[in-house]
């Protein structure tokens, strides 16, 4: 089978939605990470577990994830150090269809800031919570003309 030929049954496959959510012993996971060739670093919504899994063959250079991505795993047995395999990567039409089920995902999560990026704060900011000038307390009003 040509490489073309291959990567458009891979995401042909991944695009399908006759997928129902996890089975038997699969688990939805977080990326993290990635670590080395086909290895990610993931992180477990149920139990906040991390640990490594790898990328089967045949998603190998046909599907890419990056972090923050949640994909199904199944575990392996005799793994030590990479204790899963990926399945499958969730788009976000499983997403929606996960939340209509019922499955919450950590809120905290969601977005993770950008550690290649300064925090900026702008004048505005500061400038708003200095000139605060509400005075509901009396104890706070001194007179100081005596």
């Amino acid at each position: 089978m040509s490489r073309a030929t291959k990567r458009k049954h891979v995401q042909k496959e991944m695009l399908t939605a006759d997928w129902n959510g996890p089975i038997d012993d699969q688990r939805i996971v977080r990326i993290v990470a990635g670590r080395g060739n086909n290895l990610h670093e993931v992180l477990s919504v149920e139990d906040n577990e991390t640990f490594l899994v790898s990328m089967p063959p045949k998603f190998r250079r046909n599907v890419w994830v990056k972090r923050n991505d949640y994909v199904v795993i199944e575990p392996i047995a005799e793994g030590d150090k990479v204790r899963g395999e990926i399945v499958r990567v969730l788009t976000k039409e499983d997403m929606k269809l996960m939340k209509q089920k019922g499955w919450k995902k950590e809120d905290n999560y969601d977005i993770e800031p950008n550690t290649n990026r300064p925090v900026v704060t702008t004048i505005s900011d500061l400038s708003c919570t200095d000139t605060d000038t509400d005075h509901d307390d009396p104890s706070e009003d001194t007179d100081y003309s005596s």
